[in-house]
């Protein structure tokens, strides 16, 4: 079945949505592995079984989007752990020149740009060998406007974009500010675009925008919603950490407050995005918001669903990671994103986290697949 018989057909879709978050997306991979393995289980352990399979749409921001773009190609969540350990030695292992990074960035990214090309060689965004739907999403910083680039062959820029390299739209997607240099695009009719990391945007939690996509009608996925007809898995890299001493906040110069103006807007875009999720959604894995809405357990607008919305991500600024075992774990250090000393704790982590927090109910047997021949079969 080719993507565009797969976007267009009827019947219940299945999005898949990755947070942006640098070495913490080892995280995500956790809970990737524990979908992985509940769905596999259900589908007769069928080795054959992939995330591509099951989800119609995969989108990711940042560290997300390597991911996504992996699972769309037919990557075993096992592969990709491999691939995720050699990538975060590789790119985050040796900072560069103190004059490099005041002038430019901390890390080069030549060790990145190797990696995605050995990995990906010169496939674009409409290649036949992406299986899925597949969102990469970053940001345009000569216009300053949010690119998803879609893999949608109906979209109405997908032959501007199609002939992207994956590689590059990744590099691009993974462009954080001061970690690494904006990319260069050509981006259709001899047009260049500069772009920088996705997750200075709304969108490093990609999972509203994942919505959008899949319902508005500009991008022609135009997917039924209703609690039957969508579901929409999001996943972390981890949040919280975000309270400070009242001493030292009070005491913040120009460029302290340069470094943590841009997290508290990713942060706030984050909850707003979770918070219209659970508003639209009769969530399972409903979470607080804040201490006055708590988690809206009574709340949903117009008084029917929209999706079926799931979230998963672990809370750092509370009590979970003892709840889980790690007692003895120096927050702000693991938080850090760019750190490749923190993978093996931050993969325990996030294994013990979605063992504690997924279950097979979470996946309603109305959005199953089934397989013919080893072969996936669409409802």
């Amino acid at each position: 079945m080719t993507v565009l018989n797969r976007l267009t057909s009827a019947g219940p879709k299945r999005i898949l949505s990755l947070d942006g978050g640098g070495v913490r997306g080892i995280i995500t991979l956790g809970y990737l592995q524990r979908i992985e393995d509940i769905l596999r289980q259900r589908y007769g352990n069928n080795s054959e079984f992939r995330l591509c399979h099951y989800f119609d749409l995969i989108g990711g921001t940042s560290t997300g989007s390597i991911i996504a773009t992996c699972l769309s190609l037919g990557m075993s969540v096992q592969e990709i752990h491999k691939l995720y350990f050699d990538l975060s030695s590789k790119i985050f292992g040796k900072k560069q020149s103190l004059y490099r990074r005041f002038t430019g960035a901390k890390f080069s990214p030549a060790s990145l740009e190797k990696a995605l090309k050995d990995q990906l060689g010169d496939l674009t965004i409409g290649s036949n060998a992406v299986k899925t739907g597949l969102c990469i999403v970053t940001k345009r910083v000569d216009t300053g406007s949010t690119w998803p680039l879609l893999n949608h062959p109906k979209g109405k820029y997908f032959n501007q974009n199609k002939g992207i390299l994956l590689r590059k739209a990744i590099r691009a997607s993974t462009a954080a500010p001061t970690y690494f240099s904006p990319e260069r695009i050509e981006v259709g009719n001899g047009e260049d675009a500069i772009f920088i990391d996705g997750g200075v945007s709304m969108y490093n939690n990609p999972a509203l925008l994942m919505f959008l996509i899949s319902t508005l009608e500009e991008f022609k996925f135009n997917w039924s919603t209703g609690a039957d007809n969508l579901l929409l898995a999001s996943i972390g890299t981890g949040s919280g950490l975000s309270r400070k001493a009242i001493s030292k906040v009070s005491k913040n110069r120009v460029w302290d407050w340069g470094k943590q103006i841009p997290n508290l807007l990713m942060r706030d875009a984050a909850i707003q995005s979770h918070l219209l999720l659970q508003y639209l959604s009769n969530s399972p894995t409903r979470s607080a918001i804040d201490s006055e809405i708590g988690d809206m357990r009574g709340d949903l607008l117009g008084g029917s669903a929209h999706l079926n919305y799931l979230r998963y991500d672990v809370n750092f600024e509370t009590n979970e990671l003892n709840s889980l075992g790690f007692t003895d774990v120096q927050v702000d250090k693991i938080f850090e994103m760019s750190d490749p000393k923190n993978i093996d704790i931050l993969q325990k982590i996030g294994k013990k986290s979605a063992e504690s927090k997924m279950n097979n109910d979470h996946f309603p047997k109305g959005f199953d697949i089934s397989f013919h021949n080893g072969i996936p079969q669409l409802r």
